[in-house]
């Protein structure tokens, strides 16, 4: 145990961010040299909060079965090159993680039961910063080929997990991807200012490295179809995300200047790194609403608010959650709370409890405003509010609502693989579609979830893969049944 009183000496502390007036100048991480960095000097006392009890339940909090209180205690102990080896056994991308998981294992925590819980995000991107700053992040190659072929298509952290898992247990994988980098929504959905992309491409590195082969700029299922697939590789991995984006067929939809923010932060992010978009869809100097108050949202908010918008606007049709875990979500669940992430510290109005009932246009059909009305939930049903309509100016709006599913045409189709009843590939315990050797990982068989799900079963998929290549008849570990999908 690292210190049997942390948890009473010790109040809970995080990194403090940059200013706001400075950090909204420029697309750098919020924290000054990078979370892990900021949070060196506090970092051991942190760890030193965490309890070391009986029963650790912030590790059925978290999918991928951390070690939690044994990196804790060796971050106490200043044993540094100790705490990634832990770390690095169940995460293969815990700088991911750090930076992006919403901490499920944190609303797990036995400290939590009844004071600030322990900051065990905060712990873990501590580790693998330092790691990466003492150089101790270094490719592992196998020492054999087991001369067995495997094709991931998607390089989101579901397919990177899977290759670099299989890649290490000596299989030749290549990853195929449609961008033109790896990375998946990594790259181009999560915005610099909370994440580097110096994360994804050292960590793209150590993998080619080790001899995982990218494939980017193909579209499978088009340039190369599923039977070309079959007939060129031992097994095939579907991790393409669920990308199917949630829309709004509300009155005048068909305006301009109404996007889906898959479309909009992508191009900030190019841009922000230094490429040329043509026709790029910029906020600047506009009136921004964002329908949706998820993660996208905040990301759409603080993407805007760089653009130079004139005011930015976020729309939740769900009520206000409040400060304290609600009755029907107890220790140990992940609660529905008010949270403020970076973004919205840097401006922007949220509005909860509203429904957006048109867009309205102007002369040259564009969208120039949005009528909504107040809802409430009445025995259990979003009903609208007689008498509270108004509008609310908007020259651009974006959607930022979540996706509905997997892209089932094209790749999906050609292979054959059945659906469930939600619309994701059907797998096995075995992440095995109905197609034999043909596996599913991430999102596109679960549905949209978190990057810790997304790794987790990549991490499982890959055991799959490993036990079909070789003839074993054992299953992949179970991810801990209490963990629940978390979906924000």
């Amino acid at each position: 145990m690292a210190d049997p009183r942390g948890f009473m000496k010790y109040p809970r502390q995080g990194a403090e961010r940059r200013p706001v007036e400075e950090r909204v100048k420029d697309w750098n991480e919020v924290y000054p040299g990078g979370v892990g960095r900021a949070l060196l000097p506090i970092i051991s006392e942190q760890a030193g909060r965490c309890m070391d009890c009986g029963i650790p339940f912030c590790h059925s909090g978290c999918p991928l079965g951390n070690l939690i209180p044994e990196w804790n205690d060796l971050v106490w102990r200043d044993d540094w090159d100790e705490a990634i080896d832990r770390l690095h056994k169940t995460n293969n991308f815990p700088e991911f993680t750090g930076r992006l998981c919403p901490a499920p294992c944190e609303t797990a925590c036995v400290v939590g039961i009844n004071r600030d819980p322990v900051t065990i995000k905060n712990v873990e991107v501590s580790i693998i910063d330092k790691a990466w700053d003492r150089h101790n992040v270094k490719p592992q190659p196998p020492e054999w080929l087991t001369g067995k072929t495997v094709a991931v298509i998607g390089s989101g952290p579901a397919g990177l997990a899977v290759a670099q898992q299989l890649t290490r247990a000596g299989h030749t994988v290549a990853v195929y991807e449609r961008d033109d980098k790896p990375g998946g929504l990594l790259r181009y959905g999560i915005p610099e200012f909370k994440m580097e992309k110096v994360q994804v491409d050292r960590r793209v590195d150590q993998m080619k490295r080790e001899g995982t082969v990218f494939r980017t700029g193909v579209r499978v299922g088009e340039s190369l179809t599923g039977a070309q697939l079959r007939d060129r590789y031992d097994a095939v991995v579907l991790a393409i995300g669920s990308t199917v984006r949630r829309d709004l067929p509300a009155p005048g939809r068909q305006l301009g200047g109404i996007h889906q923010a898959m479309d909009f932060l992508p191009q900030a992010n190019r841009v922000a790194l230094g490429e040329t978009v043509d026709d790029q869809i910029v906020a600047t100097g506009k009136d921004v609403v964002i329908i949706g108050g998820g993660d996208t949202g905040a990301d759409c908010l603080g993407t805007a608010i760089r653009q130079g918008a004139r005011s930015v606007t976020s729309l939740e049709i769900m009520p206000q959650p409040g400060d304290d875990r609600p009755e029907n979500q107890p220790w140990p669940t992940y609660p529905m709370l008010f949270r403020v992430a970076s973004a919205h510290e840097e401006g922007g109005e949220r509005v909860y409890s509203v429904s957006t009932q048109e867009f309205l246009g102007d002369e040259d059909g564009q969208v120039r405003a949005l009528r909504i009305v107040e809802v409430e939930l009445i025995d259990g049903k979003l009903t609208e509010r007689a008498g509270t309509e108004r509008e609310i100016p908007a020259q651009l709006v974006l959607f930022a609502m979540g996706f509905t599913g997997p892209e089932t045409g094209g790749l999906v189709e050609q292979l054959g693989c059945e659906l469930d009843e939600r619309g994701n590939v059907k797998r096995d315990k075995r992440y095995m579609s109905s197609v034999d050797g043909v596996f599913v990982a991430g999102d596109c068989g679960r549905g949209q979830s978190l990057i810790v799900w997304a790794i987790a079963e990549g991490r499982s998929a890959a055991a799959g893969v490993d036990a079909y290549l070789t003839g074993s008849t054992a299953l992949p570990a179970p991810i801990p049944p209490n963990a629940r999908p978390v979906v924000v």
